[in-house]
């Protein structure tokens, strides 16, 4: 049981990046007759196909620019926050990607430029754009899946993966 809570604590966004595998050998124990625990963290990714989803010149601030990715069953947006956030692409790292399904139950979100947030109308779940996608309100269990973005030298915006599952999917790669 202990087990399970300290997974819970760490997070899903930690697991998937590989520190709860370490932190899951922790819990765990230490192997037997060496005095310590070790982890070897592998990574929870898959092979994502790399995809231009826009360019620069195409967005405006605080205006979401409908996207679909990583295939076309998946509906999402770009946003240029017009501030620099964690996580972000472009010269000024202000420019994000979200799927636009809510993890809970798949509704469609809606980008709220006022509060720089996704609104759910299911059951009002709210999920921080600045913040990677976090979850600040609601139902839902995880956080909003974002896009690992790379923009190139002529300004076009690459997605090149996602880091949480897409609502629906046993995969984000169908």
């Amino acid at each position: 049981m202990a087990r399970c809570q300290m997974l819970t604590e760490l997070g899903r966004r930690q697991f998937l990046r590989g520190s709860g595998v370490a932190a899951a050998g922790a819990v765990a124990g230490t192997a037997v007759g060496t005095g310590s625990a070790r982890a070897t963290p592998a990574p929870a990714r898959i092979a994502y196909p790399p995809s231009r989803l826009a360019n620069l010149r195409d967005l405006k601030v605080g205006q979401p620019l409908e996207v679909e990715y990583p295939d076309p069953d998946s509906p999402g947006v770009l946003l240029k926050l017009g501030r620099a956030v964690e996580g972000g692409a472009g010269p000024d790292a202000d420019v994000v990607g979200f799927s636009t399904l809510c993890p809970h139950q798949g509704f469609p979100l809606a980008y709220d430029p006022f509060d720089r947030v996704f609104n759910c109308p299911g059951h009002y779940s709210r999920f921080d754009a600045e913040k990677g996608g976090l979850q600040i309100w609601g139902q839902a269990t995880q956080n909003l899946p974002q896009y690992q973005l790379r923009v190139d030298d002529a300004g076009d915006i690459h997605a090149e993966g996602v880091d949480e599952l897409i609502y629906g999917r046993v995969s984000n790669v169908l």
